[in-house]
């Protein structure tokens, strides 16, 4: 904690407030005894506030900078698999050799999911969104999974947090699967976990020896990774919060899944490739540029809320999709168009001034598309990755003493009123 305070003023009366270091950021002012003023503090989308103290993952968007647990995002991506990853996020470090097997093991037993679970799929039309089916399913686990649901017991926080991670690619999968009318494939533990998950995507029962591509297989765990965590965001935050009730953590995760659904959140590259249809052709794409400038459109997928300088997370994925792109060969015009787009972000001045280059979900987007994926799928996908990370920050809470969430207001309605029967109004 810092030797001094910070002070205001009120109506002529001096309060102080504690400032108080983290290791690393900006320092916060404890506010808890700005009630003794007789005053709420007012900041709408929570922009200057720091609800929680995390250990878990920092941001600073000026550096671009990402850290999960003191680590760069850009060396986890490029030399650690997800669930060490994911490991790290819940542990507080990467595993040791032991350590990995270990987790990994604990992962592979609980990939399957109860089969009656299934029929909770058939509830669905064919064509609801999956991220509609998701968060449906996520919630239902509690009703399947309820013998370790004592949230102040630690080992059943634990397996909690195995469960989700190991179920939810299989869970994903599904829901694709559903909505193409097509069986459902079963986990095949002898797979990694990106391999598992294609399989269980693409895969049909008449595919006995199939085999996924190795540079697909390293994209879709770079594409995990960097969507693991990303500190208090909409969906943590959300997560956090339905877990300050001490609710249970599928039904915190079915509600971060639906804050993520959002396309200013989540959505953003499923945004992208509907943008790509909006521009048509490559043609389109400097008259769609000049509308940008001009603010008639929005361009998705470039530039964030977070990050003022540039995204470090579309570095790697800019080059995984180059990478994809080249082993797969593919000539899709939508891809095309993309590249144009790109090209023009990097190079004309307007958008390099304004730090508007393009983000991970630009370049998500794009791969997810080569590989196969439909764009309804990239939010779940999104969500399948964010699961460790809400589920850390869900574990970290619950590691210590915690209040629930009750944010106050500005009130701006009718002051009191005298009520009036219906058959006097006029």
């Amino acid at each position: 904690m810092a030797d001094n305070n910070a002070k205001l003023s009120v109506n002529g009366k001096e309060y102080e407030f504690p400032i108080i270091e983290g290791t690393l950021g900006r320092p916060v002012i404890d506010i808890a005894a700005l009630q003794d003023s007789g005053f709420w503090s007012y900041d709408p989308g929570f922009k200057v506030t720091a609800p929680v103290e995390s250990k878990i993952t920092y941001i600073d968007g000026g550096k671009g900078e990402l850290l999960h647990r003191g680590y760069p995002i850009d060396q986890l991506a490029n030399n650690a698999e997800y669930l060490e990853v994911a490991y790290a996020l819940i542990h507080g470090d990467l595993p040791n050799a032991e350590q990995k097997a270990d987790f990994y093991e604990k992962v592979r037993k609980h990939t399957g999911v109860h089969d009656q679970l299934r029929k909770f799929f058939e509830g669905f039309r064919r064509d609801a969104h999956p991220m509609a089916i998701m968060v449906g399913v996520v919630g239902a686990l509690s009703a399947f999974y309820h013998d370790n649901l004592d949230v102040s017991n630690e080992e059943h926080r634990e397996i909690t947090a195995i469960r989700l991670i190991a179920k939810m690619p299989t869970l994903a999968a599904m829901s694709y699967k559903y909505s193409q009318g097509e069986p459902f494939m079963y986990p095949r533990n002898d797979f990694n976990y990106a391999e598992n998950f294609l399989y269980m995507m693409f895969a049909t029962p008449a595919d006995v020896d199939y085999k996924t591509n190795d540079v697909i297989t390293r994209a879709m765990d770079k594409i995990f990774t960097l969507h693991a965590d990303h500190e208090q965001n909409a969906s943590t935050s959300t997560v956090r919060l339905a877990g300050s009730t001490g609710a249970n953590p599928y039904a915190c995760i079915a509600a971060g899944i639906a804050a993520l659904w959002g396309p200013s959140h989540g959505g953003a590259n499923e945004a992208v490739l509907e943008m790509l249809d909006e521009i048509g052709s490559v043609e389109n794409v400097p008259e769609f540029m000049e509308k940008v400038k001009s603010r008639e459109v929005k361009l998705m997928g470039f530039g964030h809320r977070v990050y003022k300088n540039f995204d470090p997370r579309a570095q790697v994925m800019k080059e995984t999709c180059d990478e994809v792109l080249g082993a797969l060969g593919i000539n899709d015009p939508k891809l095309e168009l993309a590249m144009a787009l790109e090209k023009i972000a990097l190079e004309d001045p307007y958008f390099v001034e304004r730090n508007l280059y393009p983000n991970v979900d630009f370049y998500s987007g794009i791969i997810l598309k080569a590989i196969g994926i439909p764009t309804s799928m990239f939010t779940v996908i999104f969500s399948l990755a964010r699961t460790s990370g809400w589920i850390s920050h869900w574990l970290e809470m619950h590691s210590a003493p915690f209040k629930i969430g009750r944010p106050r207001q500005l009130y701006t309605g009718e002051t009191h009123r005298d009520f009036i029967k219906v058959e006097d109004r006029k």
